[in-house]
């Protein structure tokens, strides 16, 4: 099985994703350098906080995972990284996202409690391969302030004071709003997917 690209840009704990992705049958590296990118079977840019964080992602970083996306490489976004595939969030109007995704991530609305910090259930809209197994309404794990629009390359909704992108899906390119190795049963069987699109 090939390895999968972990990217550390200090804006999260990896420890519990590496949990996850070594209990879904993953062999994981951290990638020191930006041109070790292209030595992974997948990408997952994982991340919690302020899109602001996203800066320590500077142009050679944007650079290797934008090729990696162009030469096929499945790509995973968890949280902020799902954020991030966007172009831009109006957490911080001078961080560009990496725009593989068109749109701009939003503040929830103030007439819920924000940050949105718990489980809540999937409103799974069309077929996706990173959901296969999942059931309509699994209930996965959420903590954010700011969520990505509803697009057309949404595949699953979930609504905290208003409707929101809980997953995305563009090619080989993937998106999840929640933490998936927070998620139990059902996050575990999201990893699985994404594992299996690695070995493919």
């Amino acid at each position: 099985m090939g390895r999968i690209a972990l990217i550390d840009y200090r804006a999260g704990n990896l420890t519990s994703v590496r949990k996850g992705l070594s209990a879904a049958g993953a062999c994981v590296f951290t990638p020191s350098a930006p041109h070790e990118i292209a030595e992974a079977r997948a990408v997952i840019v994982p991340g919690v906080g302020h899109i602001g964080a996203t800066r320590a992602l500077s142009d050679d970083w944007r650079q290797a995972i934008s090729g990696a996306i162009a030469n096929g490489t499945p790509l995973l976004g968890i949280c902020l990284g799902l954020q991030w595939l966007f172009e831009s969030s109006e957490e911080a109007h001078d961080v560009a996202g990496l725009g593989v995704i068109p749109g701009r991530c939003e503040r929830l609305p103030g007439t819920v409690k924000v940050p949105h910090v718990g489980w809540n259930s999937l409103e799974i809209v069309r077929a996706s391969t990173l959901l296969a197994g999942i059931a309509p309404g699994a209930q996965v794990y959420f903590t954010h302030s700011y969520a990505a629009p509803i697009t057309e390359a949404t595949v699953a909704v979930t609504t905290h004071g208003t409707p929101f992108s809980a997953v995305v899906e563009r090619d080989k390119v993937f998106g999840v709003q929640f933490h998936p190795e927070k998620s139990g049963e059902a996050g575990l069987q999201v990893l699985r997917n994404f594992v299996g699109l690695a070995a493919g």
